[in-house]
C-alpha cells in the first residue's frame, strides 16, 4: 500500500536497490525498480515488499507498451533515480542522444520524457566528468536542460557522509521550475568511520565457513554497528570464500593496511594487478568495495571480506538480505550506491520538493 502523502521514486538500473534504500529510509515511496539482472531484482523484491522489481531491458522499446509500464502511468513520479551505464557512450557528432550505441542512455531519457518528474538524479563514476574531454558529461547536461531541468553536479566521497568507505561518485541532479538545491552537508569529514568500527562485531570465521543465516555472537561495539543492526535479530550473507593454503600463507604476510609491497620480492608479482594483496586498514575507512575480484582482504582475518562485511562497509543495514549466487551477491553490493549517502541526498531533495 503506497502512502499518497509521500513522494514517489522510480529507480532505473536499480541493481539490488542502494539508491532506493536511502530514499525509502527518508520517507519516499519506492514505486518500482527496473534492472536486467534477475538476481539483483530478486534481492530488490525481498527488501522492498511494497514496491515492484522488474527484470527488463530498459532499451527494449516493447517495454513502453507493456502492462507493467502502463501500470506505472497511474502514479505521479516525483523523482527518477539511476545510473545508466556510460562505458559504451560514443561522442560521434554533436549529440549522443541519437547514437545507436547509446540505447541505455536514451532509455533513461525516454522514462524522463514519459513521467516528467520534478527531480532527476544520475549517478556514475567521477571519470565520467572528463571522459572524452568532457564531451559525454556536457551532452548529458545539455540533454537534461533540453528537458527543462536546471542541472548541477557534485562529486561526493561517501566517507564524508557517514559511510565507512572512501568511495567517490559523481551525482548529476536535474531540478524543474527553477527550484534551488543545496549540496547535503558532510557530517563525518573530520571523524570518519573506520573499517574496524564497521565490522569488528562480525565473526572472523577463521576456523569455520559461516552460514547464510546465523546469530550475532557478541553485542554491537560501536554506534555504527548498533545502527546497522537495528531491527535485525539474525545475521545474513556472512560466509567466507575458501582460499587455497598457498593464498592464505601469502595473505598472512600482509599487515593491517598493507599491500603487495609488503611481500617478499619474489611474491609481489604473483598477481598482475596493482590492487592485489591489499588488506583493509582497520584504522581508516575502507577503500572502495569492488564487485568481488578477490584481491582485497580483511584487516585481520586471512580471507576476502564476506558479502555481509562488504554490505556493512557500503552501509546496507543487516536487515537487507542478498540473494543469488555468491559472485552475484558481491556484484550487487559493489555496484550499489551506499544507502546512507543516498539518504543524505534524498533528505536534501525533500527540501526542493
Amino acid at each position: 500500500m503506497k502512502n499518497n502523502n509521500k513522494f514517489n521514486v522510480l529507480d532505473l538500473f536499480s541493481g539490488c536497490g542502494g539508491l532506493s534504500a536511502g530514499f525509502l529510509n527518508e520517507g519516499y515511496n519506492i514505486i518500482a525498480g527496473i534492472d536486467l539482472n534477475d538476481e539483483a531484482i530478486e534481492t530488490f523484491n525481498y527488501n522492498f515488499p511494497g514496491s515492484e522489481g522488474i527484470v527488463a531491458d530498459l532499451s527494449d522499446i516493447d517495454l513502453f507498451e507493456s502492462q507493467f509500464f502502463k501500470s506505472l502511468l497511474k502514479y505521479k513520479i516525483n523523482v527518477i533515480v539511476g545510473g545508466p551505464p556510460c562505458q559504451g557512450f560514443s561522442i560521434a557528432g554533436k549529440r549522443i542522444m541519437n547514437d545507436p550505441r547509446n540505447k541505455l542512455y536514451r532509455a533513461y531519457f525516454n522514462f524522463i520524457k514519459s513521467f516528467n518528474p520534478e527531480i532527476v538524479l544520475m549517478e556514475n563514476v567521477p571519470t565520467l566528468v572528463n571522459m572524452y574531454n568532457g564531451a559525454v558529461f556536457n551532452n548529458i547536461i545539455s540533454d537534461l536542460e533540453e528537458f527543462g531541468y536546471h542541472v548541477k553536479h557534485f562529486i561526493l566521497n561517501s566517507a564524508d557522509y557517514g559511510v565507512p568507505q572512501l568511495r567517490k561518485r559523481v551525482f548529476i541532479l536535474g531540478v524543474k521550475n527553477g527550484r534551488k538545491f543545496y549540496l547535503p552537508k558532510p557530517d563525518t569529514v573530520f571523524n570518519h568511520i573506520t573499517t574496524k568500527m564497521a565490522i569488528s562485531d562480525l565473526p572472523l570465521l577463521e576456523n569455520e565457513l559461516g552460514t547464510d543465516v546465523a546469530y550475532y555472537p557478541v553485542d554491537s561495539e560501536t554506534d555504527y554497528q548498533k545502527a546497522m543492526r537495528n531491527g535485525s535479530v539474525k545475521l545474513f550473507n556472512h560466509w567466507k570464500v575458501e582460499h587455497k593454503q598457498k593464498t592464505i600463507d601469502i595473505i598472512k604476510l600482509v599487515p593491517d593496511g598493507g599491500n603487495y609491497k609488503n611481500l617478499p620480492v619474489e611474491l609481489q608479482q604473483t598477481r598482475k594487478v596493482n590492487i592485489a594483496w591489499t588488506r583493509m586498514n582497520s584504522k581508516k575507512p575502507c577503500f572502495t568495495i569492488d564487485a568481488g575480484h578477490n584481491h582485497h582482504f580483511h584487516y585481520k582475518a586471512n580471507r576476502v571480506p564476506t558479502v555481509r562485511e562488504c554490505a556493512r562497509i557500503q552501509s546496507f543495514p543487516d536487515t537487507f538480505r542478498f540473494f543469488g549466487k555468491k559472485t552475484s551477491q558481491y556484484r550487487q553490493v559493489g555496484n550499489a550506491v551506499p544507502p546512507i549517502l543516498a539518504g543524505k541526498i534524498a533528505r536534501s531533495i525533500i527540501e526542493v520538493l
